[in-house]
């Protein structure tokens, strides 16, 4: 079953976040867990759905997550630009909640501009080094391969264009095989022309 950016973006609202209540009352007894009890100005760690309901209405502020600071940022950067290889991601859905959090309240995040734009240079570099890599498996006539550290959101945005690549692959391979083939056959009829009668 394949995801759609929309759906991962649900998923993603699962993600605990820490906020700071502007309002005190206990426990909510939720179908998916209790959370809470909420009292103001003590952080309190909840799903994002949860968060970006209250930020919403004005009864709490989110707390920047840790790794969606600008020092944070410019390591994961750094790394992915210069390493061929993907680094672990800090979160699974750092794009959808960082998007979902820029939305709502980007005045939460400190220096919120200059993060937004390394968060896409992320996204850009791993992009990037997918499709060099997706490149190079179709060029080698791989039939398989291994790549660590993928988060669902940037196989979600492959899987577009990758299977129709394959496809093509796979009819070229098919082709190639049957003018082998043919030419194999070809040959072995004119080698038993000339073999003596």
């Amino acid at each position: 079953m394949s995801l759609t950016a929309d759906e991962l973006d649900f998923i993603a609202q699962e993600e605990e976040v820490e906020i700071m209540p502007k309002f005190d009352i206990p426990t909510m007894w939720l179908i998916t867990g209790d959370v809470g009890p909420f009292e103001v100005g003590i952080p309190i760690k909840v799903p994002l759905w949860i968060a970006l309901q209250l930020r919403g209405d004005n009864k709490c502020n989110i707390i920047t997550p840790y790794w969606l600071t600008k020092s944070s940022m410019e390591k994961v950067k750094e790394f992915e630009t210069k390493s061929p290889l993907f680094s672990k991601m800090p979160s699974r859905h750092y794009m959808s909640v960082a998007k979902l959090i820029f939305e709502l309240c980007p005045e939460d995040v400190p220096e919120a501009d200059d993060i937004k734009l390394l968060v896409k240079d992320v996204w850009n570099a791993r992009m990037s080094k997918l499709q060099a890599a997706i490149a190079l498996f179709i060029e080698k006539g791989a039939s398989w391969a291994k790549v660590d550290n993928l988060t669902q959101m940037e196989m979600c945005a492959i899987r577009p264009f990758f299977p129709h690549s394959l496809e093509h692959l796979h009819r070229f391979r098919k082709t190639i095989q049957a003018a082998r083939l043919h030419s194999a056959g070809n040959a072995s009829l004119e080698v038993r022309r000339q073999l003596p009668k």
